[in-house]
Parts: C-alpha cells; structure tokens; sequence
C-alpha cells in the first residue's frame, strides 16, 4: 500500500513538472514567434549555406536597424565621406596565403543582389538556447572587456571571461590590423572563444561604450563550433543596448557580400597554411558614425553616432587580443582553446596574431601606436606577447590552451 502511495504522489509529481514545462513551452512559444518576426525580415531571395545556415537577403531598407527608435527616419548613407588616409592596400595582403581565398560558405551557393543585405536567418533553436529571449544575442555582464588599468582579479575570475590582450589609451578615431583566423576547440557549449578588436569609451561600469569586430566560435549563440564573423556593440556596459551581429536594432549594413554571424574558410593549421583576416574601424569625420571594413576594401557599413554617449567623440582605449569563457564547471580551469590554442611564444605557423596593428589619429590617418601595453589574468593559461617588424609593422602573438599542467 506504501509502495502504491508513493508511486502515485510520484506520478502526480511528475505530471505537474509535466504541465508545468508544456505550460512554459506554449508561453514562450507565441514570444519566440514573435521575436522571430522581428528578426527575420522578408527576403528577396535566400540561400541555403553548406553548413546548413539560410542566408536572407533583405532589402537595405527593411533591415533591422530601423527599428531603433532614434532611427526611424535616418537616412541611409550609402558610403563614408572619408577614408583613414595611410592605407596601403598592399600591406593588407597576406603575406602566405592571399587574404581574397578566405570566403564565407554560403558563398558558394549563391550570392545577394545589390540593394539587398545578406542576414543570417534567426531559428527557435537559437533562441531558446539563450538563458532567454530578452538575453539573445548579448553579451552578460562588462567583465566581458578586460580592464586592464581598473582590475579586481578575483571578481574577473569568479566572472569566467579571460582575456589576453594588448592595449592603448589615448585619443582614437579608429583602429586597425589583420589577424589569423583558427577554430579554437571549446569544452561545453556555455563557453565561447572570440579574437577581436574593441573599441572602448567610458568607464568600466555602468556607462562603458564598446564596438567590437572579429571571429568567434560559440555554440551557445550559433550551435555548431564553425569560426565565424561577427560584430558587437554597447552604450551601457552591456546591460540593455547592443548585440551581436544583427541580432537587434543598431548597425546598418550596406554591403551585399558579407554576412555578420557567417561561417568563414578556410581556417589556418597548425604548422600549416595561415589565412587571416583584415579589419579597419573608423570614425567618419563628417558624419561622426563609426565605419568597418573587412578585407581589401568590403566596406561593410556603419554604427550611427546617435547609438553612443562616449564613442560619439572618440575612444579613448583600443584593444586587439582574445576572449573565451572559462565557466569551470568541473571545478578545473576550461580546456577551452583561445586562438590557435598555442602560447604565443611557438610563433608564426604555430601561434595566433595580429599584424600591421595600428590607430586612427585626430587628422584621420593611420598610425603605428605607441606605447603599447599587454594584460592577461593568467598567463599560464592564455599569453600575449608583442613585437614590431619591417614586414609586419607592430605585431602581437596571443593565446593559449587553457587548463594545462601550469594551468588548474
């Protein structure tokens, strides 16, 4: 009679968790469907990648960019009054591979017509993959930007991000470098690994301005490991604005060959062949928005000056470096691989970089920055190390493998 008792509170138990979940599940379902609509502008055209991405191609206009209320009525400007003077085209050619073989996959089922934007189409399952709708797409918390100058050690560890980076601080107006592109292997999916430039105003709390370009892999946010182009921004620390890619009101894109959030290829091998990766950064002096540039000349489109407090002067630090989230959930360090996965002093074929690292100044043109710094939590987990070079002008070697013998 015990036994039958209790199987019954059991079942009963359980059929409540059971409602309980399809209850939650009907609930987000109409609030998924709708951010969907949100995010999923109708295409012209789509194309199905080979890594099973569909690639929207959307009309400039209908972008979601426009849904930012202090957008509403912007008026699209189609190219840069001003380019950084100083660029020489030629040193943005990779001196080992040519940088023009790195391509995204969905190239090679189709491409998107001029007056439309390629956009990586959003699915449930990336949403509910989120801790919720309101977080998708956002980064969590402002230990997301290494503080190098402002640092309490232990609230950076407990927070899991760890950087190693190099830095200046300064009156900026742009950045610049060109970096090797790698598949760094993560350990659970709640972590990622990222390698980028930020651009930094403000203070490191709740007023931190940032724009930010590189490669990253995150199976949380896409759900596959591939290495993939991205963007992010904030005017708050990351606590209500901004978002990766274009996964909310803000950037606006008007190139139609580049999609943020896509897969890139090939990937550089250890001991192998190095592709890599060129991305510029710069203040419009006329206009005051925020240009990118990927690659020989993919001008890819702009953040508006109206989106920020601080960056709507200058930034007043430049970062290049690596990210990843050590989440410790077995008590151990993360196994997860920033860059190569290799300390930056194995070199070039081994290790991950930056080359012809540089700053735009107040007259707009590009620089070689002085007095660089570096800084990294634990270094016997992910390094940095710089240099300078003919070739190369100002470098920086990065990364490492994470948990390790020096490394618990």
């Amino acid at each position: 009679m015990m036994v039958f008792n209790f199987f019954s509170r059991f079942v009963m138990v359980l059929c409540a968790v059971t409602a309980a979940r399809l209850s939650y599940a009907a609930e987000n379902r109409f609030e998924v469907l709708n951010h969907l609509s949100n995010l999923n502008k109708t295409p012209l055209k789509s194309i199905k990648s080979p890594d099973g991405d569909i690639i929207d191609c959307v009309h400039i206009s209908h972008q979601a960019a426009f849904d930012h209320p202090s957008l509403k009525d912007h008026k699209i400007q189609m190219r840069p009054s001003y380019h950084p003077e100083g660029i020489n085209y030629e040193t943005m050619k990779v001196s080992i591979e040519n940088e023009q073989t790195i391509t995204q996959l969905w190239h090679s089922n189709g491409k998107c017509a001029k007056g439309t934007i390629p956009i990586r189409r959003t699915k449930k399952e990336d949403i509910l993959r989120a801790s919720s709708i309101k977080n998708y797409g956002k980064k969590q918390s402002v230990t997301s930007v290494a503080q190098p100058t402002s640092i309490d050690l232990d609230l950076i560890n407990q927070s899991g991000h760890q950087h190693a980076i190099a830095y200046v601080q300064g009156e900026f107006y742009g950045a610049k470098a060109t970096m090797n592109v790698w598949d760094p292997q993560i350990q659970q999916s709640n972590e990622f690994s990222l390698s980028q430039i930020w651009l930094l105003g403000g203070s490191f709390a709740s007023d931190l301005n940032s724009i930010e370009a590189g490669w990253q892999v995150s199976p949380d946010l896409y759900g596959d490991n591939n290495t993939r182009f991205f963007t992010y921004w904030t005017s708050d620390a990351y606590q209500a604005t901004g978002c990766y890619n274009l996964l909310c009101s803000g950037f606006i894109q008007i190139n139609n060959e580049i999609a943020l959030g896509a897969s890139i290829s090939p990937i550089s091998t250890y001991q192998g062949s190095q592709y890599d990766i060129s991305i510029l950064v710069w203040k419009d002096p006329e206009q005051g928005n925020w240009w990118m540039q990927f690659g020989n000349g993919h001008v890819l489109g702009y953040w508006p000056a109206s989106l920020f407090s601080y960056l709507t002067d200058s930034a007043t630090m430049i970062q290049w470096g690596g990210e990843v989230v050590n989440s410790a959930s077995d008590g151990q360090h993360t196994t997860t691989q920033m860059g190569s996965g290799h300390f930056p002093e194995e070199g070039f074929g081994k290790s991950s970089y930056f080359r012809n690292v540089q700053v735009v100044d107040g007259s707009n043109s590009l620089k070689t920055p002085k007095d660089i710094d570096t800084f990294t939590e634990q270094p016997n987990c992910y390094d940095v190390q710089t240099g300078k070079n003919n070739d190369w002008g100002s470098y920086i070697y990065y990364g490492g493998p994470g948990r390790n013998a020096n490394c618990q």
